[in-house]
């Protein structure tokens, strides 16, 4: 990039405003990201091991898994380390890396959400022939566009905000690279850049939002038709976690990057990020796993499968 900056390092001020309670932040998020990695490993076993589970809505669901994981690994390990360290410095270049890796994996998991909306609507206006308009070929094309798209937009993201200069105060007041406190430290910040920086931010976040209100939208007026109140509840059913989770993931994430910014709403950013970087990747496999009864089951499988492999070593350990 030709980044013409006084600035190589930067310092994730963080939590550091609450130095009496890092100890017991560091023991909620640790435990909370042990909880992440196992619950969302967990459904991507369940997934992979059960057969039944090998249709489009687990395929994206697995997907959507594997994502989340993937962008809690490239914010949370960096803020447990933080939090116990007194030095919080980051480089210029891996800003920019978690920077370009978390708003990829962060769009990544808005399209699969999109994707699964258009499955959902898929199985509900034509169940005969699903299995033939939603294929693994053109699953694994949505997954993909998904990625591919995702890591797009990323890139013009990072592109735009490390091409300012950057001067004076180096100090980022948040825990890890966020859009709005690094463009807050550049000298030749300009209303085109913030356009810029909103509409890509729009693009993701309502463009993909309204695909998903749209397949919401047929789906209701194909539901309502329905003659069996069984068949009304089924199809209600299987949309319900998927919505749960789309009303978490929206809610908090366009409160954040679509609300008009000032140095003041810095501190409320940080403390709602904490929602969309630790607590929805845990809610989600939590609303998925108690909702549908086929993932529990499958859950229980693998548990139990589990179960079975550790006691014998345990009793031969003894």
């Amino acid at each position: 990039m030709d980044n013409q900056t006084a600035v190589t390092t930067f310092l994730l001020w963080g939590f550091s405003s609450f130095p009496d309670l890092q100890h017991l932040l560091f023991a909620v998020i640790f435990f909370s990201h042990v909880t992440i990695l196992a619950a969302n490993g967990s459904i991507m076993m369940a997934i992979k091991l059960s057969h039944n589970l090998h249709t489009p809505m687990y395929f994206f669901l697995c997907g959507l898994s594997f994502s989340e994981t993937c962008a809690t690994m490239v914010i949370i390990p960096r803020m447990l380390v933080d939090l116990l360290s007194l030095s919080k410095t980051i480089s210029l270049p891996e800003c920019a890396t978690q920077m370009f890796f978390f708003f990829g994996l962060a769009a990544n998991n808005c399209f699969i959400m999109a994707a699964m909306s258009y499955d959902r609507y898929t199985a509900i206006h034509n169940p005969l022939n699903y299995h033939m308009l939603i294929t693994g070929s053109i699953c694994c094309q949505l997954m993909m566009a998904s990625f591919l798209v995702g890591f797009f937009i990323s890139l013009c993201i990072v592109m735009t905000v490390f091409n300012l200069s950057f001067c004076d105060s180096r100090i980022i007041q948040h825990f890890f690279c966020d859009i709005s406190p690094v463009v807050s430290l550049a000298c030749d910040y300009t209303f085109i850049h913030e356009m810029i920086l909103f509409v890509l931010s729009a693009f993701v976040l309502v463009g993909s939002f309204i695909l998903i209100m749209i397949s919401y939208v047929f789906i209701v007026s194909i539901v309502v038709k329905m003659p069996s109140a069984k068949g009304r509840y089924k199809a209600f059913s299987t949309c319900s976690s998927h919505l749960s989770v789309v009303s978490i993931h929206y809610g908090f994430a366009s409160f954040v990057y679509l609300k008009p910014k000032n140095s003041e709403s810095f501190h409320d950013d940080m403390l709602m990020a904490v929602t969309y970087t630790v607590l929805t990747p845990l809610l989600n496999p939590i609303v998925y796993s108690l909702r549908n009864k086929e993932m529990q089951i499958a859950l229980k499988k693998v548990i139990g499968n589990i179960s079975r492999f550790i006691l014998p070593l345990q009793r031969g350990n003894r």
